[in-house]
C-alpha cells in the first residue's frame, strides 16, 4: 500500500491527526458526535469517568465510561464542512497506521451517532419530539467531490426530489445516503423518522428571510409536500448527508437524533429545547448502554 503524503495526512508533533487532535486509543468505537461544542460536557457528565480530553478550536473530545461501556463525545462545529474533517479524521485514528502513514489492513467500524437540533417540516411534528433520520439528503454536494460516491447514494429518491422541487442546475447537486439500519433498530427505536434535509446554511438556504430576498422562495413549500414511495422530508439541519455519506463510504455506521426545536410549518419554537436536549442525552446514553 502506497505512502500516504505529509501533505494530505497532517500530523502534529505528538502524532495526533491534525484537526481533532486524537491518537489511536483516544478514540471510543461509539462515537456522539453534537455539533455544540458545550453541550460535550452535558454528555460526560454523565460518565462514571472521563479518561482523556482534547481541544482545538471547535472541536472539544471527552472519552470515558458508563458501567463497561466506553463512548467518545466530540463536536463538530456547524455544517458539512466541518462533518468532512470530522469524518475523515476519525476514519484515520482507526484505519490507517499513523506512524508508517499506510492504510491498516484489518477495517475498524465505528458507529458514530450525532445528536443535534433541527427545525419540522411537516405540521405533525411537534417541538420537543425527536426524530431520527433514515435518510440524509445534502443540498450541499460534498460527496460529488469523491469518486465513487454513488454507490452509497439513493439515485430515485434524489432524483424525484430535484424533479419535485424544480431544483436550480445552478445550486450545488442533489444526494440522499440511508442511514445504519442497525443503528436505527437500536437506538433510533419508536421514534418519528423520515429524511432529513442538509442545508449548506441557516438563513437563506433554509428559507429564512432578513435582509436579503430569496431566490427561490417557493422552495420550502415544494419540500413540504414532497413524498416519494412514502418518504417524506421530516426535518432540516446542516450535517447529516456529510455524515452518512462519508461514514457509509468509509464503512461506518451513522445515525442522526435530532430534538425539534422549531416547526417551520406552523411557525412554532420549543418552550425549553434545553430539557428537550437533556432528555435525548439520557435516552441516547441509556440506549447505547443497555
Amino acid at each position: 500500500m502506497s505512502r500516504i503524503p505529509d501533505s494530505e495526512l497532517i500530523l502534529n508533533p505528538d502524532g495526533s491527526v491534525y484537526h481533532l487532535h486524537l491518537k489511536p486509543g483516544d478514540l471510543a468505537n461509539d462515537v456522539i458526535v453534537v455539533g455544540d461544542p458545550g453541550r460535550v460536557k452535558e454528555i460526560s457528565k454523565h460518565f462514571d469517568r472521563i479518561d482523556f480530553q482534547a481541544q482545538n478550536r471547535e472541536i472539544f473530545t471527552h472519552t470515558g465510561t458508563i458501567g463497561s461501556k466506553r463512548i467518545t463525545v466530540l463536536s463538530t462545529g456547524m455544517g458539512t464542512d466541518n462533518l468532512d474533517i470530522v469524518i475523515n479524521e476519525l476514519d484515520a485514528v482507526v484505519n490507517v497506521d499513523l506512524v508508517n502513514r499506510v492504510p491498516k489492513e484489518e477495517h475498524t467500524s465505528l458507529n458514530i451517532i450525532r445528536l443535534g437540533t433541527a427545525g419540522a417540516l411537516q405540521a405533525d411534528i411537534a417541538p420537543g419530539d425527536f426524530v431520527a433520520s433514515s435518510y440524509g439528503m445534502g443540498m450541499d454536494g460534498l460527496l460529488y467531490f469523491y469518486a465513487d460516491s454513488s454507490r452509497v447514494m439513493n439515485k430515485e429518491l434524489a432524483e424525484a426530489f430535484v424533479s419535485h422541487t424544480n431544483w436550480n442546475p445552478n445550486l450545488p447537486g442533489i444526494y440522499a445516503v440511508p442511514c445504519s439500519q442497525k443503528l436505527m433498530e437500536t437506538l433510533g427505536k419508536g421514534l418519528t423518522s423520515g429524511v432529513t434535509l442538509t442545508a449548506p446554511g441557516f438563513y437563506g438556504p433554509q428559507g429564512r428571510q432578513l435582509r436579503l430576498k430569496l431566490a427561490h422562495p417557493e422552495l420550502n413549500g415544494l419540500i413540504e409536500t414532497f413524498e416519494y414511495e412514502g418518504k417524506r422530508i421530516a426535518n432540516f439541519e446542516m450535517e447529516t448527508s456529510a455524515l452518512y455519506g462519508l461514514g457509509q463510504m468509509l464503512g461506518h455506521n451513522t445515525l442522526t437524533i435530532c430534538s425539534i426545536v422549531a416547526n417551520r410549518v406552523a411557525k412554532t419554537y420549543a418552550k425549553d429545547y434545553h430539557s428537550d436536549i437533556d432528555r435525548l442525552i439520557k435516552l441516547l446514553l441509556e440506549r447505547l448502554t443497555a
